[in-house]
């Protein structure tokens, strides 16, 4: 096992402070206890979702991987140049990939991701190392801090292109989404482009069997969570003890994410200064992915400043891939 290195540990402290107090305030919420969707992502998580990438209930990935390998060119022909590349949450690279072969064959590229998972870096890092005209310079940070040292690292006449892939915007609460595009937006120059991947509405059935699939991956991924925090924060969650639950919220369109308690217990959390009583069958709350409808998405762009240059519709399993421009 590799060393870690005494400087490594000091750069990931205040990482680790965040999961703590992240923790105890989600915790100690009284109506609803939550964790943030972003920590189910560690070495095992990440590892967990690939495979979920591959499950036939899942149909997502592969929806926007043919999106890209079909439209690739299409999309980075509708760019400025020259262009500079920031993706928000990269996971291991594959879908990109396809995009930075696109870039490759007109310019240069610089190509910066940006993760809070370091083991997702690494394995994008390998990922990529191939693509001989691409510069990878990453960020374990979080999403806009990171934009913001890419976006003041470029030239004057270089153009960002933001990738947001995977539809992680829908693992935002209600008006968080559209505050969060917001924010990215003011970090960009008019001209700058977004390419946002997004799930579109589609039958409930469907949506319940993607995050609860009959051999247990999805459960596994939700409860590594727990298991996280145990790891990180010296936690005493029993797993047996929690249940994996997903339900459709049809208020929202977004199908939750749960843990749900078996019995009444308690739980401590030193690193977090925290104890949590959970009564039976009471739920944390650890993701929520929402579903889109278009009519919803011209008002999402136009409220969060951009103007929608162009979208890729996947009709198989009902994606979008959506270009929109800074205005």
């Amino acid at each position: 096992m590799p060393k870690i290195s005494a400087q490594t540990e000091i750069a990931r402290a205040p990482l680790l402070r965040q999961f703590a107090l992240q923790v105890s305030a989600g915790l100690a919420k009284p109506s609803q206890k939550e964790l943030p969707s972003k920590y189910l992502y560690d070495s095992v998580g990440s590892a967990l979702f690939e495979v979920i990438c591959e499950l036939p209930e899942y149909g997502l990935t592969r929806s926007e991987e043919r999106i890209l390998h079909q439209h690739a060119t299409e999309i980075v022909d509708q760019l400025p140049r020259p262009v500079v590349v920031a993706e928000l949450g990269s996971g291991t690279g594959r879908k990109t990939r396809l995009l930075l072969e696109a870039l490759s064959r007109w310019q240069s590229t610089w190509y910066h991701p940006i993760e809070i998972s370091p083991a997702a870096l690494a394995v994008l890092r390998r990922e990529l190392r191939d693509l001989n005209s691409i510069s990878i310079v990453g960020f374990e940070r979080e999403y806009l801090d990171g934009l913001r040292e890419v976006a003041a690292r470029r030239s004057p006449n270089e153009h960002l292109l933001v990738l947001f892939l995977g539809s992680t915007i829908g693992n935002f609460d209600g008006a968080a989404g559209s505050d969060f595009l917001r924010d990215l937006r003011q970090i960009l120059q008019p001209g700058d482009s977004l390419l946002l991947g997004t799930d579109m509405l589609k039958p409930v059935k469907t949506l319940i069997e993607a995050y609860d699939d009959p051999i247990g991956v999805t459960a596994a991924f939700n409860l590594n969570l727990l298991a996280r925090i145990n790891r990180e924060l010296g936690a005493d969650f029993n797993l047996p003890q929690f249940a994996h639950l997903a339900i459709f919220n049809e208020a929202t369109h977004s199908v939750e994410m749960h843990l749900r308690s078996r019995s009444r217990q308690k739980v401590s959390i030193p690193e977090a200064s925290i104890s949590a009583q959970f009564e039976k069958d009471e739920t944390i709350w650890t993701e929520s992915s929402h579903k889109y409808s278009h009519d919803e998405l011209v008002s999402l762009a136009h409220h969060s400043g951009f103007h929608r240059q162009a979208q890729w519709m996947d009709q198989t399993w009902g994606f979008a891939e959506n270009l929109w421009i800074a205005e």
